[in-house]
């Protein structure tokens, strides 16, 4: 029998795409996250890393106002307090990061909690501490990562989803890192619930098609 919870009140609520946002600035983030809204995206993750907590307050704010215009989710990127103070749909934490069990303690069940894993026994960890997603990755190599975790490749994923998908845990799994449109129907037969892009839709010029790629590769079900 298995364990570990299952957080099966919010699977359906799990977006089979993740935008994280890039940018110089504050205005370069919302400028993106507009233009990825628009275009269909309906999930953003704002991530603004080595950046001063008043302007990611400042993006934050603005970037949940969007959201809420398209009806999308906004996650925060490891500031618990800013998740709070927007009231944000919910939190991204990495391995560096606050513990997904502490997070759960101060933000109740009312927020969505995603936490990175780069192994099996991490994912486990985070199912026990309540997540209700988890960012698993690198697919391949990113510069959008300073400390890169060991790259999993495409057989690393389907070792990983195997194993976990084998004990019936359903908090779904979102691969990440290096994903281009190629991977899609690979990533998708591992058992993987979506994937989490930055650059592919940052640099993109025609947003839609990739978008559009996503949700029905992984609604065709």
């Amino acid at each position: 029998m298995n364990t570990f919870i299952d957080k099966t009140r919010v699977n359906m609520e799990i977006s089979h795409l993740h935008y994280i946002s890039q940018g110089a600035d504050g205005k370069a983030h919302l400028e993106h996250i507009d233009r990825v809204l628009k275009a269909g995206c309906n999930w953003v993750q704002l991530r603004m890393k080595n950046t001063a907590y008043e302007k990611v307050l400042e993006t934050a704010h603005k970037a949940k106002k969007l959201c809420d215009e398209f009806n999308a989710k906004l996650i925060i990127n490891d500031t618990m307090s800013i998740v709070q103070e927007v009231d944000a749909t919910g939190v991204h934490l990495g391995q560096q990061d606050m513990s997904t069990a502490e997070a759960r303690k101060i933000l109740g069940e009312s927020k969505i909690i995603g936490g990175t894993a780069n192994t099996l026994e991490q994912c486990l960890d985070h199912l026990k501490n309540g997540v209700d997603y988890i960012g698993l990755g690198p697919l391949r190599f990113t510069s959008t990562k300073k400390k890169l975790s060991p790259v999993l490749g495409i057989e690393g994923y389907s070792s990983v989803l195997q194993k976990y998908l084998k004990n019936q845990n359903t908090v779904p799994i979102i691969a990440i890192g290096g994903i281009t449109t190629e991977d899609f129907e690979a990533l998708k037969s591992c058992g993987i619930h979506g994937v989490a892009v930055s650059g592919l839709l940052t640099q993109s010029q025609n947003l839609e098609e990739p978008i559009e790629q996503v949700f029905s590769i992984w609604q065709n079900v």
